[in-house]
């Protein structure tokens, strides 16, 4: 992930519930939200971006199931620069109107992470602080297992990448937290913010998304996006640290 991904998406598949003044998802059927996007420049140089996002979740009755699917794809002068595939499920299980057990999985595909892979299945508390029509807080404890594989990335003086070379994979349990904020500012203006960590002794990874959605219609609603993900002992030459800047043209139904 690159600084330079600023660009413009057209989201689709996102739900109302998802704008500040609506009512909570229905039960029993699938909500969705999701969003694509895509850049491209020529001239002096050329560059291509575009990422894809989904969000999908069930409610019934005390359970809630919810799939996070998201892909971030560039290049510059033809050479590729960002490439990371994500997939999140989780179950939670309602024990009262606030307290929530919860299980889920991930896997994280980034090319330029140092990491060929990291993979967790993971379990915890849940609890909601906060379950209002214009604030949402809950923040959920717990741990697990995960799986990873770090390689070594050899690049020319350019960036481009001359090699990978795959190193030992490894594995170990690992601690994990989580905060998921929501707060409608005003009728139309909604600030959002979701921060996970995976604390373990091969690596702590720490990812946050920050998004403000402001509504220009019923259907339609301008989005701005900041990212980050930050490992803390990726292979030696690496950065800890990657980002990512959308804006975002969101659509509801």
């Amino acid at each position: 992930m690159k600084r330079y991904a600023w660009f413009a998406a057209v989201a689709m598949l996102l739900p109302l519930g998802a704008l500040a003044d609506e009512a909570p998802p229905p039960k029993d059927v699938w909500t969705g939200k999701g969003q694509l996007g895509f850049i491209a420049s020529q001239g002096n140089t050329e560059a291509k971006a575009a990422n894809a996002m989904l969000d999908t979740a069930y409610i019934d009755d005390a359970w809630k199931h919810a799939l996070h699917l998201e892909g971030l794809y560039g290049e510059n002068s033809g050479i590729v620069s960002a490439e990371r595939w994500q997939a999140l499920w989780q179950s939670n299980y309602t024990f009262t109107g606030n307290l929530y057990a919860f299980g889920g999985l991930r896997y994280d595909h980034d090319l330029f992470s140092g990491f060929e892979y990291q993979g967790s299945v993971t379990g915890g508390i849940g609890y909601n602080i906060f379950n209002t029509k214009t604030t949402q807080l809950s923040v959920q404890l717990g741990g697990g297992y995960r799986v990873l594989r770090p390689e070594e990335i050899i690049k020319d003086p350019d960036g481009v990448v001359l090699a990978r070379i795959p190193l030992p994979r490894d594995s170990g349990a690992i601690a994990t937290g989580g905060v998921n904020y929501s707060q409608a500012l005003t009728a139309t203006t909604t600030l959002s913010d979701k921060l996970t960590v995976e604390a373990g002794s091969l690596n702590t990874m720490v990812t946050n998304a920050l998004a403000l959605a402001v509504k220009m219609t019923d259907k339609l609603a301008l989005g701005l996006g900041y990212s980050f993900e930050h490992n803390s002992k990726p292979p030696a030459g690496l950065k800890k640290l990657d980002t990512t800047e959308t804006v975002n043209l969101v659509y509801g139904f």
